[in-house]
């Protein structure tokens, strides 16, 4: 980080304008931005620009993954427990186009990340030359914005959109592919953050007639039911959300990203949306007279069948993206703003109110699904090691404090399910593309970002396997993370699928599984692999005590299914509860 002095004189640098190359300029950019970690792989196009970096290490830190999409997938979480932008660096040609998967995971999931690609010298584009891939083309669809530049004077003004862009209105990805001949040749040097884009509107002024409305709405309904999304933690209106609440008495459920924005143990939260969410949360939504959704897109994974979802219910949908209203579920009341800005502003016209007889519907089948499903996978008195009762111990041991980063699969529903979230922003995860293999380096950008916080990964075997060589970054950074493998030996989320619809017919779904604990010493990497319950809560104390970073291996069940689950094409009221193979 810089001193107040090094800013004064980068500050005085800058106004008089300084004739410097385009890579070095790049740094000057992103220092003003206020970067000071990036990560990234570096290559022949974007050479120029790693060779300045070497002058500027007092003032931000490279990240050398092992894989440019650990490199993506590490500054989406970065920015996900920071607040701030990520930023990326690859090369040109395949190392562009490793990117995509992390790309458009960020898109999906509204996170400001900037990816700075490289590209060879402008007179070869469109010539085929070696290592020259269109990444504008190839990720147009996956960023929010996105732009080449050619010449170095280019430069500032670029980025600074850039940044303006990713993190303003629905946050998201943007793009700058950089030719070679850009880095190195010079400008005359001068930087001013965009805080304004013609054609682009990214606050829109509050719709205070439509929030009048919905506080009618509101007072007058007799089922409400608030939906909490992503939104609520990216507009950070986890208190308001919770005066909302308590004032109202409305009960919280939350979709898988917005988890974390209101507290487990709160006498309002009604739990988990979704596919494998809380019995209660999913079933009476179809019960609810008014639905009031927050930052949210009505994903199909919580909606289930639309022809029958919350067919007896009036729906307010509060959203910064105009695009997202009306598209999968038709609303009586359009609130397009910021969620925290309306949030505050509906607060003072809402009444006090208590719905006892309503909360107690879902206190009556929070008990049924307890009795079902979550104490014999929490609590379980025989048998192998369940993910559930691996996770809720966790929970235990780190009071739900911890931030917690998940792979993609069983293990990622397990921890939505028994992981109870305290603290907000604590939960890292990939939501609208599932993308296997983004916990492992997703877990160390969470620690780079947070290196005041306990940071747990959960992870399948398959999923682990994907991103297996980002070991190799834990080692070179001594990352502190610690690392839970759940190993069922089966990609365990396909492998309860083809059980419930394909005649338990495992199609390539059962895992021949390496010895994880002598390729993490390999690492260097203390690691430990556990199959005895009597084993299980001696080694997870053992790994969250341990300084550094810290791999377990559990031997769980092989072929448990993660259930409640609302099946395919099915509604939100017709929850598979129990299952037998």
């Amino acid at each position: 980080m810089m001193t107040d002095s090094e800013m004064m004189q980068v500050n005085e640098q800058v106004s008089n304008g300084e004739n410097i190359t385009g890579a070095e300029a790049l740094l000057r950019c992103l220092i003003e931005e206020g970067v000071d970690t990036i990560f990234g792989y570096p290559g022949g196009a974007i050479m120029p620009v790693y060779d300045k970096l070497l002058d500027y290490q007092d003032k931000i830190k490279h990240i050398l993954t092992r894989h440019e999409q650990g490199a993506a997938h590490a500054a989406q979480a970065y920015a996900m427990v920071t607040g701030k932008p990520g930023v990326c660096f690859a090369t040109s040609g395949p190392g562009a186009t490793n990117l995509v998967t992390g790309i458009a995971n960020a898109y999906l999931d509204s996170v400001p990340v900037v990816f700075i690609t490289a590209q060879v010298v402008s007179t070869l584009i469109g010539s085929d030359a070696f290592q020259e891939t269109d990444i504008l083309g190839i990720s147009m669809p996956v960023v929010k914005w996105n732009a080449q530049v050619k010449k170095p004077q280019e430069l500032p003004e670029t980025i600074a959109k850039a940044f303006y862009i990713a993190t303003t209105g629905r946050p998201g990805p943007v793009l700058i592919d950089i030719t070679k001949d850009a880095q190195i040749e010079k400008l005359n040097f001068k930087y001013r953050k965009c805080n304004y884009l013609r054609s682009y509107n990214p606050h829109i002024p509050l719709h205070r007639r439509e929030i009048e409305s919905a506080a009618i709405m509101i007072n007058h309904a007799e089922k409400p039911l608030i939906l909490a999304g992503h939104g609520i933690l990216i507009s950070g209106a986890e208190k308001e959300l919770l005066q909302f609440a308590e004032k109202t008495g409305i009960p919280v459920a939350m979709t898988l990203l917005g988890l974390s924005a209101f507290p487990s143990g709160h006498r309002l939260c009604a739990g988990f949306l979704g596919m494998h969410g809380n019995y209660a949360a999913n079933t009476l939504t179809n019960e609810a007279d008014l639905i009031i959704a927050i930052g949210m897109r009505f994903d199909d994974r919580v909606t289930g069948n639309l022809k029958k979802y919350a067919k007896n219910a009036r729906i307010i949908h509060i959203e910064i993206d105009e695009a997202e209203i009306n598209k999968n579920v038709i609303v009586d009341i359009e609130i397009n703003n910021d969620a925290k800005e309306v949030l505050t502003e509906l607060i003072p016209l809402v009444e006090k109110k208590s719905y006892e007889y309503w909360i107690r519907e879902f206190r009556i089948r929070d008990k049924v699904e307890y009795d079902k499903v979550i104490k014999p996978e929490t609590r379980p008195e025989a048998g192998k090691i369940k993910m559930g009762e691996v996770i809720r111990m966790v929970s235990d041991l780190t009071k739900g404090d911890a931030i917690i980063v998940t792979d993609v699969g069983q293990n990622q529903m397990a921890v939505a399910r028994y992981y109870e979230f305290t603290a907000p922003g604590s939960l890292v995860t990939s939501g609208g593309m599932g993308t296997m293999g983004f916990g492992l380096p997703a877990a160390v950008g969470a620690k780079i970002g947070r290196s005041d916080k306990q940071v747990v990964a959960f992870i399948g075997d398959g999923g682990f396997q994907m991103t297996i060589q980002e070991l190799g970054t834990i080692l070179h950074y001594k990352v502190p993370v610690k690392l839970i493998i759940l190993n069922n030996s089966f990609l365990g989320m396909v492998r309860q699928w083809q059980d419930m619809f394909f005649e338990k017919r495992y199609a390539s779904t059962e895992m021949v599984n390496p010895d994880f604990v002598t390729i993490a010493s390999g690492y260097s990497i203390p690691a430990r692999s556990v199959s005895e319950r009597k084993d299980l809560a001696d080694s997870l104390t053992e790994m969250l005590k341990a300084e550094g970073p810290y791999l377990l291996e559990i031997k769980i069940d092989k072929e448990a299914n993660v259930l409640p689950m609302v099946e395919p094409g099915a509604s939100v009221s017709e929850v598979t509860l129990t299952y037998k193979s």
